[in-house]
């Protein structure tokens, strides 16, 4: 490794070579304002908001990718050429800019906005043309606003990333766009609804649909009863919202702010979870013994099973029948709960709250309900859940905790790391060697498919069966793996797929942080370890152990795998077309 001696701002310091300007500031507690950049995914050093002079060059150079190669480097980020520099550039993209900040979703969060009021540029100094499009509301999941877009291009590398890449930049010069090919809406391509993009949008070019109004109204219908049920990872999510520490486990104020909202009942999806692994372990133990089509590949993110459906249908079969958490949340709610509590299912609204705006789209697909019904009415993201709080004005962070109601209020600690990727595996891995060996493991933790890689891969040996497993996130690399099986080249037994880098805790609906957080704080790995710390803080570890799983089965579904669980807590898949145009 070799080191260099540089200056910046006329301090010296010590990097590695090669070190760009961007990450060396960082290092040192200088910030850069970017716009563009994203670490890893979009590194183009095109907004210029991040140019920097280095002494000797011909020209300012943009710190995100310029690399410090010889020793004696001398560095100014902060001069005043620099700063009327970016002031100038920020004045340039407001002139051909949707200005209506009040009433725009991003307003108390938005990236251009903070660096025009830190730079104090004047918002109507170039005044002239200005192009204008029509919104984009042809998804269940987003709202796209080309009037807010600055051609950050950040959207186009996420979904790139995601392997979809079915938007890109359209036309040239001053009528530059985000869009699909042809200029298609977003519903007439083979987009799968996974919400990266609005994520790392730094403006409110891409926002998620709002349905906020709808569970209000929901709450203000007398004639309704409405019951909410919160999936696992936004326990360690939702706090960010309030400014709380990132990774901070909020489970006790978060039920407690859903009842001062007015909900009827306060589930959780922690139970979907652990009813998931009830029918998904039998699924896999069946066709293990009778022969069935394996690697059998896990269905709990909608984001994946649509971009299956459109760019791998061959391999349908591979996938598990189970519903997702959410969906069996609701089934059991609106038929279970429903016989228990005496109330007519179609008095019941449900809503979801989940970390995925893919689970927009879930709720709308064929065979996801029953007698006529979804199994969920609204399903709401992290963000909309702060939003609703807020409008409230619901104090977050001074709130005590309180538990979920009774009769799906427990949740097993291999239900809450559901959210972080590799925990559906290890939470079937728990009762899958447990119900093979009869016994009551005590070594639970499988720790090799924990991790936020890519791509993990382990092997287990349970009950004299050698039982090999994957463990994938990111639609970039379920593509690695299903090209694999689609070849005959992978001999795994159980795959487990989820369509965000990281899992849950990365998923399009989580709170969003800018990208001098994102790049440099690992969101997926702080997140994931509040989730691992619930699971060994709970009082049941594994899904089989949870009293109240013992007793819908006992009381309401017979046995895993039974045809009434078929009926409600099992489904079917399309093949889709793929349509970039």
């Amino acid at each position: 490794m070799e080191m260099l001696n540089i200056k910046i701002n006329g301090k010296d310091y010590t990097v590695e070579k090669n070190t760009t300007i961007l990450q060396a500031c960082h290092q040192f507690g200088i910030k850069i304002p970017t716009l563009c950049y994203l670490k890893d995914i979009n590194e183009i050093g095109a907004c210029r908001m991040c140019l920097c002079e280095v002494k000797g060059a011909r020209s300012l150079v943009a710190a995100c990718v310029y690399p410090i190669d010889r020793d004696g480097t001398e560095i100014f980020t902060n001069t005043p050429q620099i700063r009327q520099n970016r002031k100038t550039t920020l004045e340039l993209l407001l002139s051909n800019h949707d200005k209506k900040c009040l009433s725009c979703p991003r307003s108390d969060n938005c990236e251009l906005q903070q660096l025009c009021l830190e730079y104090g540029v004047d918002e109507n100094k170039y005044a002239g043309a200005e192009t204008h499009y029509e919104e984009d509301h042809s998804t269940l999941h987003l709202v796209r606003n080309n009037n807010k877009c600055i051609l950050c291009r950040r959207c186009v590398a996420a979904c790139k990333e995601q392997f979809v890449g079915v938007i890109g930049a359209n036309n040239r010069g001053f009528d530059t766009a985000i869009g699909c090919a042809f200029d298609k809406d977003l519903g007439e391509v083979s987009c799968v609804s996974c919400g990266q993009c609005t994520v790392v949008c730094p403006t409110g070019a891409l926002v998620e649909k709002d349905n906020t109004a709808e569970v209000f109204e929901a709450l203000a219908d007398p004639t309704k009863h409405v019951v909410v049920h919160t999936a696992p990872s936004i326990r360690a999510t939702l706090g960010e919202c309030f400014d709380m520490p990132i990774g901070s486990l909020v489970t006790g104020k978060m039920v407690t702010a859903l009842k001062m909202l007015g909900f009827d009942k306060v589930f959780d999806t922690n139970f979907g979870a652990d009813l998931t692994i009830m029918e998904e372990g039998t699924e896999f133990i069946q066709r293990v013994k009778d022969g069935g089509t394996l690697p059998m590949i896990t269905s709990c993110s909608p984001g994946w099973v649509k971009f299956c459906e459109h760019y791998y249908p061959d391999l349908l079969p591979h996938l598990s029948t189970c519903k997702s958490p959410q969906q069996m949340q609701g089934a059991m709610i609106k038929s279970y709960y429903a016989e228990k509590a005496g109330i007519d299912p179609r008095d019941i609204v449900v809503v979801s709250v989940m970390p995925c705006v893919a689970k927009k789209f879930e709720i709308t697909r064929d065979d996801q309900g029953h007698d006529d019904m979804q199994d969920n009415d609204i399903s709401i993201s992290t963000r909309e859940l702060a939003k609703m709080i807020k409008t409230a004005g619901i104090q977050f962070t001074a709130l005590e905790d309180s538990d979920f109601d009774p009769l799906m209020a427990v949740g097993s600690g291999a239900g809450t790391i559901f959210g972080a990727t590799g925990g559906v595996m290890e939470a079937a891995l728990r009762t899958v060697a447990d119900v093979l060996t009869g016994d009551d493991l005590k070594q639970i933790d499988y720790n090799e498919v924990r991790g936020t890689d890519g791509i993990k891969e382990a092997t287990y040996e349970v009950a004299g069966m050698t039982v090999k497993v994957a463990v994938v996130s990111g639609l970039k690399n379920a593509a690695v793996i299903l090209d694999k099986i689609r070849a005959g080249e992978a001999d795994y037994q159980f795959v487990e797929i989820m369509c965000c880098p990281g899992g849950c805790v990365n998923g399009g609906g989580q709170p969003i942080q800018p990208g001098h957080v994102r790049n440099f704080v690992d969101l997926k790995a702080l997140r994931a370890k509040a989730l691992y710390q619930d699971d060994l803080d709970l009082p049941y570890r594994k899904s089989h152990d949870n009293p109240e799983i013992k007793a819908i089965y006992e009381e309401f579904l017979g046995e895993p795998g039974s045809h009434k669980a078929h009926e409600l807590l099992h489904t079917s898949y399309v093949k889709r077309k793929k349509n970039f145009v």
